[in-house]
């Protein structure tokens, strides 16, 4: 079980409003993942995707163009506007080498074959739907009128093995749970392009693609690849027990940009003509905005700006 990004974002927001600062947060538990010695996911890994209720072609192509992005030599990187790939590379620094993620197969299950309302259980079956071996991440994404046990409540998505035994888990493949947050609690697991449910009440961020829902979801999925290809199986890169651990990005929760605090995501990229923010350009002239990772060498949350 992933330890929440979204929960640890709530946290910071809910100490910052009881008037603790981050700082001292930080002084009590010093930012270091250990490595457990297991599987880490590196080299060429396949990405299918099972989508799960109703997308439009747009949303989809914003969600595969990131993922494209990742590993992608033909956006070029300045200093002033950081790419995708450039986020990405901070996993290198992680034992093994590189993760190279390449997009597989998809299916779209338009008609909701197990329902509205999910548990556990089911996301596991939906991640079996394409089956793409131990060197493959199944990343299962539920539409905004789909509710999954805990969402919104404690998650806004998880990782994990398609195995069902937890001693078993390496033997399985590696999945990624993400939610569509626009309807339901945007708040929690789209912030900061939406007004957060708790904490100081700052302006929402402009979403870099004009989809509070999918944009929020970006994030979340980012957060997980990263947190997956470090600790597919909860013996990699974490802090804290196994059954909550703080990952390469849940670490540093609520940070975008540079001078970040509770309730503020930092400095990032302001598009001119849109208003939207962002922190990383990608295939197709897209802009994303991505969090901060920590960087084992360094020993900080990482920001792209």
């Amino acid at each position: 079980m992933a330890f929440n990004y979204r929960f640890a974002i709530f946290l910071t927001l809910f100490f910052a409003t009881a008037g603790f600062s981050a700082a001292a947060l930080v002084e009590e538990q010093p930012l270091v993942l250990k490595y457990h010695n297991g599987v880490l996911l590196k080299g060429n890994i396949t990405v299918n995707l099972v989508w799960y209720g109703k997308f439009t072609p747009i949303q989809r192509s914003v969600i595969v163009d990131f993922i494209r992005s990742l590993n992608s030599k033909d956006v070029a990187s300045s200093a002033a506007v950081p790419s995708v790939a450039s986020w990405w590379k901070t996993t290198e620094k992680y034992k093994g080498g590189s993760s190279t993620l390449v997009v597989g197969k998809q299916i779209l299950l338009e008609n909701y074959p197990l329902g509205k309302s999910l548990k556990n259980p089911h996301l596991r079956v939906l991640s079996t739907k394409l089956n793409g071996g131990l060197r493959s991440i199944t990343v299962v994404l539920t539409a905004k009128d789909v509710t999954v046990e805990k969402f919104c409540m404690s998650r806004c998505g998880t990782h994990g093995s398609s195995s069902s035994k937890p001693r078993r888990a390496a033997n399985g493949a590696a999945y990624v749970w993400v939610g569509n947050s626009e309807t339901l609690c945007p708040g929690y697991c789209a912030w900061p392009f939406h007004q957060p449910i708790y904490g100081p009440q700052t302006p929402p961020l402009v979403a870099p693609n004009g989809d509070v829902g999918v944009d929020g979801m970006i994030i979340n999925l980012a957060t997980l690849l990263a947190n997956t290809v470090t600790n597919p199986f909860n013996n990699g890169y974490y802090q804290g027990p196994p059954t909550a651990p703080l990952e390469a990005v849940s670490a540093c929760p609520g940070i975008f940009g540079s001078g970040s605090y509770p309730g503020y995501a930092g400095r990032v990229l302001v598009d001119k003509t849109t208003g939207s923010s962002y922190n990383a350009r990608g295939l197709a002239g897209r802009k994303y905005l991505l969090p901060a990772m920590w960087d084992p060498q360094s020993l900080t949350c990482k920001t792209l700006v």
